[in-house]
């Protein structure tokens, strides 16, 4: 491995029963300029459906596709990603949603600001509903047309590389939390390393800063992807929020007491 950027990338798409949105995704991925090593499907119990998807995306991949399934039992997000983490082979593992579509640059912008010791975070573009509807009415790999954006998205799916490596350790520097689970990046032995998602979270929310928080605690240090790695977010109905108070109470701890090792992680036992 090089001492600051990897030799191999993987990206992680989680997705749970929507293969509709999965196969879209998966196409955005089939046409950036930089491909990824291997593609990780972490799969939160979806049905056959999701399957069949997968089978037909392996066949017309040139990239090794690899679906990481767990059974149904309820929002197990953490639990799922510690899986595909396990899986991946790659250096470096780029995580994103099975509901997003990506700017042909997405993979290697991220490779750009790659460096030792730091993980990546993104945001995203929503798309309505109005124009996810015209994207699933046309056949997979059909181009975004940033025409009919409003306003406010085509601002912010402008890219520039000069900005972006100028705010990357500028823009929400004071926030560890501001970030969003669907545009990250890491390094595979960075995650190890603090034993990955905390699968005491379940249900939605919180996972992503909790385990943000312990990366931070561990002295890897975050940077942030503004005008770089756009990624769009297909419209879709908000998940239930049920368990978030609980969520909310395990990162609290993570941030009052400093931890870096999540107990109930890839490795099921407490830290040598």
């Amino acid at each position: 491995m090089h001492e600051t950027k990897p030799e191999t990338v993987a990206i992680l798409v989680s997705t749970y029963n929507w293969p509709e949105a999965l196969e879209r995704s998966v196409y955005s991925i089939f046409a950036q300029d930089r491909l990824p090593d291997e593609i990780i499907i972490a799969d939160d119990g979806s049905g056959s459906e999701t399957k069949t998807c997968i089978e037909r995306l392996t066949k017309l991949s040139t990239i090794p596709i690899r679906h990481v399934w767990h059974e149904d039992s309820g929002f197990r997000l953490a639990e799922i990603r510690n899986k595909a983490i396990q899986a991946s082979s790659a250096d470096y593992i780029i995580q994103i949603d099975g509901d997003i579509i990506l700017d042909p640059h997405f993979i290697s912008d991220h490779l750009s600001l790659v460096e030792k010791d730091y993980f990546l975070c993104g945001s995203r573009v929503w798309i309505d509903q109005e124009q996810s509807a015209e994207i699933f009415a046309n056949p997979p790999g059909f181009k975004l047309d940033k025409r009919k954006f409003p306003l406010s998205t085509v601002l912010n799916s402008f890219r520039s590389a000069p900005l972006a490596r100028f705010m990357a350790d500028r823009y929400k520097k004071n926030k560890p939390t501001a970030l969003r689970g669907c545009n990250m990046s890491f390094w595979k032995k960075d995650l190890i390393a603090v034993n990955g998602y905390d699968e005491s979270i379940q249900g939605w929310g919180s996972e992503d800063a909790e385990l943000a928080l312990r990366l931070i605690n561990k002295g890897i240090k975050k940077r942030f992807l503004k005008f770089a790695a756009v990624a769009y977010h297909l419209y879709h109905k908000e998940n239930s929020k049920d368990n978030l108070e609980n969520n909310e109470k395990i990162l609290a701890h993570t941030r009052n007491s400093g931890l870096t090792w999540a107990t109930k992680g890839i490795q099921k036992k407490e830290q040598e």
